[in-house]
């Protein structure tokens, strides 16, 4: 088992900074791929970026091209998203999660943080 904890969540205005961070403890030396996902009110939870276990690789959705940068440190067991130039659009949940091979699918996440609320005003 792999247990995710996620901070660094808050309330930003527009074109404002925040970022994130995910932990991760137990079954640690396996080496998961991670991701961040949001979910917003009324609407299905959503990929926004991934990273290989070495991070080596990265997937960023359309979106947060450019805004967003996930890097991890192995050493802390530690995921981050950087988030800038923040927009009102990018207000919901946001969620860690590990899988075992870098994946844009919901579905090929096996463990999944409570999520840190994001909220961006105009």
């Amino acid at each position: 088992q792999v247990q995710l904890v996620e901070s660094g969540g808050g309330s930003v205005q527009a074109g404002g900074s925040l970022r994130l961070s995910c932990a991760a403890s137990g079954r640690t030396r396996r080496s998961y791929a991670m991701g961040w996902f949001r979910q917003a009110p009324g609407k299905e939870r959503e990929f926004v970026v991934a990273i290989s276990w070495n991070g080596g690789s990265t997937y960023y959705a359309d979106s947060v091209k450019g805004r967003f940068t996930i890097s991890r440190d192995n050493a802390k067991n530690t995921v981050y998203l950087q988030m800038n130039s923040l927009k009102p659009e990018d207000t919901a949940v946001y969620y860690c999660a590990a899988a075992g091979f870098i994946t844009r699918a919901t579905n090929d996440y096996d463990y999944w943080g409570q999520g840190t609320q994001v909220t961006v005003s105009s």
